[in-house]
This record gives structure tokens, sequence and C-alpha cells, in this order.
């Protein structure tokens, strides 16, 4: 699925790397410099499509699954913008509802279509029609995980790596969530293992990074910065 890179027989030379997020979400870029900086990863500036400064058309995501729509974003805003682009599509899946969210996970309270919403009216939407659909499940059958997949991509449309994290938990019961004031999405409604007696949205930054979906994946992306020289990349 990615273009083969070798490791190195030696450490690759210390270089400047600058990659675009394909993402328009303050809170994944702010979660993603962290979770790399926590790495040891040095040398990569990672730039919002905001921070780049070029014209950009959201692409439209046709895929069924996380990974091909990661594919999609990350081979079109690499493109336009003529960089290394990172893309990651992520949402949630809950067994009762046969996976649903899915790959419509942000948007939905819409079934997927993109509607004149803030984010946080979007969030309490999608966060309300997941609880009207779980009521009357049992605990035992609310069993649900994050799914994050990454892409890195070169301008010319070459895929260089991809990665997949998970983060499993279950819903909550109405009552006992949505709480807690950090993070975003359904995190108000994801309640923790192995105690589940905290959601994911009471998790600190630190904390959520070290068992998110998102901080896998990306802690599998920034080995793969690691070890291969920049030459290889552009």
């Amino acid at each position: 699925m990615h273009e083969p890179l070798p490791p190195p027989h030696h450490s690759p030379p210390a270089c400047r790397l600058d990659i675009v997020l394909a993402t328009g979400n303050p809170h994944k870029v702010e979660e993603l410099e962290a979770i790399f900086a926590s790495c040891g990863l040095t040398g990569v500036r990672l730039l919002s499509l905001k921070q780049v400064g070029i014209p950009t058309a959201e692409p439209a995501e046709t895929g069924t699954t996380f990974g091909e729509n990661a594919t999609i974003k990350a081979r079109s805003y690499a493109a336009q913008t003529g960089m290394l682009c990172l893309a990651d599509d992520s949402g949630l899946e809950i067994d009762a509802l046969g996976g649903r969210p899915g790959v419509t996970s942000s948007h939905y309270c819409t079934d997927g279509r993109e509607v004149g919403m803030s984010r946080a009216e979007r969030d309490a939407a999608n966060n309300e029609q997941v609880m009207r659909e779980m009521e009357g499940v049992a605990v035992e059958r609310r069993g649900a995980r994050f799914v994050c997949f990454m892409c890195l991509s070169r301008r010319d449309g070459t895929i260089l790596h991809t990665t997949r994290g998970t983060f499993e938990g279950r819903i909550g019961l109405r009552g006992e969530v949505p709480r807690g004031e950090n993070g975003f999405g359904y995190d108000p409604l994801f309640l923790v293992p192995p105690s589940y007696r905290i959601s994911s949205a009471e998790l600190s930054p630190e904390e959520k990074n070290k068992l998110s979906h998102r901080g896998m994946a990306a802690r599998k992306m920034a080995e793969f910065l690691r070890r291969v020289a920049c030459s290889r990349l552009l």
C-alpha cells in the first residue's frame, strides 16, 4: 500500500523537513505537534493549510474506509501545495450500530452532508444522535473504538507511508455521559478502560496522546520519519 523504504544502515543526517497537514482542525494540529515532540522527532516542521498560504480546494472524500479518505486528502493537498502532505481520517466505530458512525463521524447528524453548522453545534448534534440510537443498549454491548488512519504523500502522488491506530472503549449510558471539557467530537461520550469511570474528554492532553488512536498512528509515523533520510522523501 505504500512504497517500501528500507531503513538505512546508519543514522540519517540531520535535516529540516516541512510537512503540511491536510486539516482545518486546529485540535489535530496541536495534538500531532505534541505527539511528534514527545517522540523526540526533530527537524520536522508541521504546517497547517492556513500557514502554507496557498489557496486550496477541499477534495471530495468519496472513500468508504478511513484509509481511502486519508489517501485522497494526502494526494490532493500534496499536489495543490507542492509539499509533502500528511493526512489522516478518523472516526468512531460502535459495535451495536454496525460500525457507525464510521467514515461519516464528523457529519453523522446530517448523514455525511456538509451543512451550515459550527463545529461545536455539529459535535453536539452528532453526540445526541449517537445517544439516541444507543437508547436501551446494554452496557456489555456498548463497545466502541476510535480509529485513525494516516497517509504521507509526495506531491507527485507517491504514497510514502501509512499507519493505523485504534483506541478501544465504550459508549457511556445517558446520565453518566456526556462529560468532560477536554478533547472534541465524541470524546465526552467515550469511556476509557479499564475502569470505564472517566471519559476521553476528562483526560489531560498528555494522557490522551498516550492512549488515543491518533497518538498510536502518529507515533508510528514519527518512527518512520526518524529512520529515513530526508532525501528519500522529497
